[in-house]
């Protein structure tokens, strides 16, 4: 016999060198190699019923593929051939089977074909051991993934952040609903989940499916029990969730820990193969989504040989393991004081509320808080007008010119007219003719876009750029960098003089700034301790320009807009009101940027934004609730 049947599998079936052998040399050692190739091409291929062709008993075969590709979900074989010996009609081919498992390691052994001679060619013999040498009649494999334990999201001292937490996940079970209609609107009052998306999910739910409404620490279910427990179609499984200490504590830069959704399934996919399973527990957000792999680590599994039918009593004898690789902690900056004294400050606003903190000299992020009523990542992403507190760039471009002084005299109408449209101070206040300090001090705008017409156009940005604003840090977790235009003329260009017109910034970089003025360096933002750079240093400011500068915020909080913080130490500052929206009058956000010194954290450098606030009062509360809170 001198066919040859199939072909090599190219990247797929690895052929070992063999001698050429002469056609119809009489020496079978080809076919066998042959048939041995197609069936493995065939298997490897997924063509379970080509493959079962190939055998002594092609519906035993069937069965015993079919069992493995239960067994071994979703992976996919790369057989590698090996030496063929040939004894009196009978082969054995030796191959190395590697599997690429689903979210785990490959998984390989050494593995043996036997072969007989058939009326054509030579058949594999349909036994358990074609599949794994351990496999016995009656048998199965049973394979185990496990992810390790999730390593560390640390503050600044290297203490975790994130525990083991008991949690109660609220949810319905369709087939106990008397009346969907009450029962969720009864949890929407409860949880604050929209009645109509709770309606709309077990409406589209599978029969015998649990639908999730809210997953709650138990604190806040307890909080909640009377009110939910006895509803007909309400269940509350536990269960235990890694999470912060709590649910606010700087949730826009350490994000949270879930089930694995579909999204973060594809994002965290290697050359289209998923290298985390559905239902894992993984980073859904924030640096816990951003450094997945770091964090997460390497599943491993077990491989055991199992009874299919417990006939042969046998329950799983472990036959390979490779153990999970545990993921590298990661170190922040965060300082938990500071932290929890910001988020006491925000949650007692009732308007959304943001409060960044940023140590001047390192950039090191060591708050971010937002209360409940905020979308917590625009204390870092948002991208807001900053009102007045753009005041302190724009002073320091006009001091940069030489030309103004802090005792400079410079006017301050109520009105000021540009290229026909009139621009006003609050209430119109008119201060007369008084020096710069005290017109920074009091936000006077129209000094403000009297002397910034008078710059070279690109002079605001130039001088927000010494500041590292307009940057593209790069970051972990964004941070908008803030936009100031350089080309920005007449009215816009008075408008972007007081943080109105074409400027925006996000409350981190108004921080960022702040820290820039109080540490003398321009600092690059940092998110996790030993990261690379997330851009240049920025150029800063010219130290006179600095020196004249701080005085100024200075007089804002002892004479000027601020005055509320005088007792909170040494605290210098710019508060800002910024006009958004096309409602009359209009609605405006409050800002209060700026830095304490020598407190009780040391140097902090801080950014406060409360959105629809009005007026930068509000700002100053929280701020002054956070100073108060830091001891």
């Amino acid at each position: 016999m001198c066919t040859r049947r199939g072909t090599v599998l190219g990247t797929t079936l690895v052929l070992i060198a063999a001698p050429a052998l002469a056609a119809c040399s009489g020496d079978p050692s080809e076919e066998v190699r042959a048939a041995a190739e197609g069936f493995l091409e065939d298997w490897a291929a997924g063509d379970v019923e080509a493959a079962a062709a190939a055998t002594t008993d092609p519906e035993a075969a069937g069965a015993l593929l079919d069992q493995a590709a239960a067994d071994l979900p979703d992976a996919a074989l790369t057989p590698e051939l090996g030496t063929v010996a040939v004894e009196d009609g009978t082969a054995t081919v030796a191959w190395t089977a590697t599997w690429d498992l689903a979210a785990a390691p490959e998984w390989s052994y050494p593995a043996t074909l036997q072969l007989r001679a058939a009326e054509e060619g030579w058949d594999v013999v349909a036994e358990p051991a074609l599949v794994h040498p351990e496999l016995g009649e009656g048998q199965h494999l049973v394979l185990t993934r496990e992810l390790p334990d999730r390593a560390a999201i640390t503050d600044a001292t290297g203490q975790p952040l994130f525990s083991p937490t008991e949690v109660v996940d609220v949810g319905v079970d369709p087939a106990q609903v008397t009346d969907l209609p009450a029962l969720a609107q009864a949890l929407s009052a409860a949880t604050g989940v929209a009645a109509e998306e709770i309606t709309a999910d077990v409406q589209a739910a599978p029969a015998g499916q649990f639908v999730p409404v809210i997953t709650l620490r138990r604190p806040d279910f307890e909080a909640i029990r009377a009110q939910v427990f006895d509803l007909p179609g309400a269940v509350f499984p536990t269960g235990t969730r890694l999470l912060a200490p709590t649910s606010r504590f700087a949730a826009a830069l350490l994000g949270r820990v879930g089930p694995a959704t579909a999204e973060v399934l594809e994002e965290a996919a290697v050359d289209g193969r998923p290298a985390y399973a559905a239902g894992d527990q993984l980073g859904l957000s924030g640096l816990q989504r951003a450094l997945q792999e770091q964090l997460t680590g390497t599943a491993g599994f077990t491989v055991s040989v199992a009874s299919t039918d417990g006939s042969t009593g046998d329950t799983g004898r472990e036959i390979d393991a490779v153990a999970p690789a545990p993921g590298e902690p990661v170190q922040t900056p965060l300082v938990p004081a500071v932290q929890n004294a910001a988020d006491a400050a925000v949650a007692g606003q009732p308007l959304p509320a943001h409060l960044v903190v940023v140590r001047p000299g390192s950039g090191e992020v060591l708050a971010v808080a937002s209360n409940e009523a905020a979308v917590a990542g625009n204390a870092l992403a948002g991208q807001y007008p900053p009102g007045s507190s753009m005041k302190t760039i724009s002073a320091t471009a006009l001091l940069a010119t030489g030309t103004l002084t802090p005792q400079t005299p410079v006017p301050c109408p109520g009105t000021f007219v540009v290229d026909g449209r009139e621009f006003e101070n609050q209430d119109q206040f008119d201060l007369g003719t008084v020096p710069f300090t005290e017109a920074f001090a009091q936000s006077c705008n129209t000094t403000f876009m009297q002397q910034a017409l008078q710059l070279p156009d690109d002079a605001l940005a130039a001088a927000a750029a010494t500041y590292g604003v307009g940057t593209d840090w790069q970051l972990p977790v964004d941070v908008f960098g803030g936009s100031v235009p350089a080309d920005s003329t007449g009215t816009t260009k008075a408008a972007n003089a007081i943080g109105q017109g074409q400027v925006l910034m996000s409350p981190a970089q108004m921080a960022l700034v702040a820290a820039g003025v109080a540490g003398g360096t321009p600092a690059v933002p940092v998110e996790v301790v030993g990261a690379e750079p997330a851009g240049a240093v920025p150029t800063g400011p010219d130290p006179a320009v600095l020196d004249a500068l701080r005085p100024m915020m200075r007089q804002v909080v002892l004479s000027g807009t601020a005055t509320a913080l005088a007792d909170r130490g040494e605290v210098y500052g710019k508060t800002g009101t910024a006009e958004y929206g096309s409602n009359t009058p209009p609605d405006a956000h409050g800002w209060f940027m700026g830095y304490q010194l020598a407190g009780p954290q040391g140097d902090l450098a801080f950014a406060v934004l409360v959105e629809g606030g009005q007026s930068s009062s509000l700002a100053v509360g929280v701020t002054d609730a956070f100073l108060g809170g830091l001891g």
